[in-house]
């Protein structure tokens, strides 16, 4: 995946994480390459927190969910971390 297909990942998860939150300016989604491997950071407000990650974690494992097969489609690894 090139630069702009991280890019559009990126993007791609800040859409869906503004869908879920009551604050959707306060997210953001950092990127960083790691090898054959993309790190999606996730950061949301403190009180949206719970509303990303979802109970027992469901929300969260559907994001990266489709992260990961978005970007399989391109041959590439990308990992979804929500920060806290």
């Amino acid at each position: 995946m090139t630069e702009d297909g991280d890019q559009r990942l990126a993007d791609m998860v800040a859409t869906l994480a503004r869908g879920l939150v009551d604050t959707p300016d306060e997210v953001r989604v950092e990127q960083e390459r790691d090898g054959e491997t993309t790190v999606l950071s996730l950061y949301v407000a403190q009180e949206d927190l719970g509303q990303v990650i979802g109970r027992g974690g469901r929300i969260a494992r559907s994001l990266r969910l489709v992260t990961r097969q978005a970007a399989q489609t391109t041959g590439r690894r990308v990992n979804l971390e929500i920060v806290d």
